[in-house]
């Protein structure tokens, strides 16, 4: 595939690690762009971040453009399938971005139906963990943080990178009582298929 065709890839920047691993196995071909995970305290933001960098790539891309995003990540009701309808482009077909690591299509829902214990990737461990110094340098009270994880009966970790046990350490450094119940290897084959599957999807559509 050469450069002018190249599929680019318009994700969330908490999955930038694994999809910067298959692009240097060479296991996608694919230009990447981020939008940044922080924006996910604020959908509205989010969304309209996304707008200008989708906006940015349709310009400067003569290849398909692929959404990695969740359907859930800007609201409950279908908005980002609508967002990626709108400007015309191929989503991925997942709820958000653990579903993403486990293969999309809802099987987040099939393995924790109730969000309890809370799973998460490299990326949302990393999340928390800058949340957290960004809290303590601004003064806030980390009382706001930790109602997050109020109620959780532990962490699952989807190892997908092979650095769980980095992860594990992080979890526990952030105290708030989470512990780390239980390590899934998941790697990272789940989330090239998906992607795979919406790249294949946009090179169908006309």
């Amino acid at each position: 595939m050469n450069g002018k065709s190249q599929v680019c890839v318009v994700s969330c920047s908490v999955l930038r690690e694994e999809l910067e691993h298959l692009v240097k196995q060479g296991k996608l071909d694919v230009k990447l762009v981020f939008v940044s995970k922080y924006f996910h305290v604020d959908p509205e933001a989010l969304e309209k971040n996304l707008r200008k960098v989708l906006e940015q790539t349709l310009k400067s891309s003569t290849g398909k453009v692929v959404l990695l995003h969740g359907d859930l990540c800007i609201g409950p009701n279908g908005e980002m399938k609508k967002l990626a309808e709108e400007y015309g482009i191929e989503k991925v077909d997942a709820l958000n971005c653990i579903d993403c690591q486990l293969g999309g299509k809802g099987k987040i829902l099939e393995v924790n139906p109730d969000n309890n214990p809370m799973f998460m990737g490299p990326g949302m461990v990393d999340f928390f963990m800058r949340m957290q110094e960004r809290i303590r340098k601004e003064g806030v009270d980390e009382a706001v943080l930790a109602s997050i994880f109020s109620g959780i009966k532990g962490v699952v970790l989807l190892d997908t990178c092979g650095n769980a046990e980095k992860c594990r350490e992080t979890v526990e450094k952030l105290g708030f009582g989470l512990k780390v119940i239980e390590t899934k290897e998941v790697g990272l084959e789940n989330l090239r298929q998906l992607v795979s599957d919406a790249i294949e999807r946009a090179t169908r559509a006309k």
